[in-house]
């Protein structure tokens, strides 16, 4: 019962340093900070301790865990990006297009021209995956430590006082015919 009784704490505790990781990486994403160091230290810690899964299967409680503000961070620069190459093209449109049509009353015949300068020159944003900034770990069904070793004695205990018990009874029932 005691060894159970470790099991069932070491567990918890398992599941409380897991958490714990978590939130550093939720952390270190939000601030902009080392990512990749939080990302391993729960990595390693998950896949080295029981009761730690992070999945997003079926059966998982939160999403696994996803980097939304270093993701929201390369989608504005990749759209500062499209914008600042875009606004370089559209001068280089009426550059182009003055010179292809010299002659117009404030430019109406260049619009036209300058649209499809846009349209063909024109840059667009790349899409980013969102998959490469989303992870999902998954814990052993048992692992050799605390908890692990704790739930292995104690289910050894109980199978060992349910053969004793068992082999008590048979004894004491053929010890009375």
């Amino acid at each position: 019962m005691i060894s159970g009784f470790i099991a069932v704490i070491a567990l918890r505790q398992n599941n409380l340093q897991m958490i714990d990781l978590r939130n550093k990486v939720v952390q270190a994403d939000k601030n902009n900070g080392d990512i990749e160091t939080a990302l391993r230290n729960l990595r390693e810690f998950v896949y080295a301790h029981m009761n730690t899964n992070l999945s997003s299967g079926n059966n998982s409680i939160k999403p696994p865990i996803q980097l939304k503000y270093r993701y929201d961070r390369l989608i504005a620069a990749e759209k500062q990006r499209v914008n600042d190459a875009n606004a370089k093209i559209y001068t280089d449109a009426q550059a182009y297009c003055e010179k292809a049509i010299p002659e117009g009353l404030s430019g109406r015949g260049r619009v036209p021209c300058i649209q499809d300068y846009v349209s063909s020159h024109g840059i667009k944003q790349q899409p980013i995956p969102d998959g490469l900034y989303k992870f999902d770990f998954v814990s052993p069904a048992w692992s050799p430590d605390l908890a692990g070793v704790s739930l292995l004695v104690a289910l050894v205990s109980l199978v060992l006082f349910i053969v004793s018990y068992a082999i008590e009874r048979w004894v004491s029932a053929e010890l009375k015919e």
